[in-house]
């Protein structure tokens, strides 16, 4: 379950230190100086990094629901749909949830 959101933020991450006419192109869709990209995709990178790190997964999860937090705000403010975010964040969660015990006494599920 978490394997399609870090592929994703992965790719998304590394496409930002990519020098692109699309990125380019994007960046001024949102709004956003081009000079960020560098240190959105270090952020991402490194977020998902912890991510991955099974002991701090939880800490990457949340650091992770920021991020896609502001990506969310950052295409409401140019009306872009905004689905892939929260799903990509229910997806992480989920996986989160499936492979550590310590979050079903957090968030129990009744039967």
């Amino acid at each position: 379950m978490s394997t399609l959101p870090v592929l994703m933020l992965l790719f998304s991450g590394t496409m930002k230190f990519i020098p692109s006419p699309q990125l380019n192109e994007g960046f001024k869709h949102l709004e956003l100086p081009i000079g960020f990209a560098p240190g959105l995709g270090v952020l991402e990178l490194g977020c998902t990094m912890i991510y991955l790190i099974p002991r701090t997964a939880v800490l990457g999860a949340i650091l992770l629901t920021g991020y896609l937090g502001g990506a969310v705000l950052t295409h409401l403010r140019v009306s872009d749909p905004y689905f892939m975010q929260p799903v990509l964040g229910v997806l992480l969660w989920g996986g989160i949830y499936l492979r550590d015990p310590r979050l079903h006494a957090l968030i129990p599920f009744r039967r």
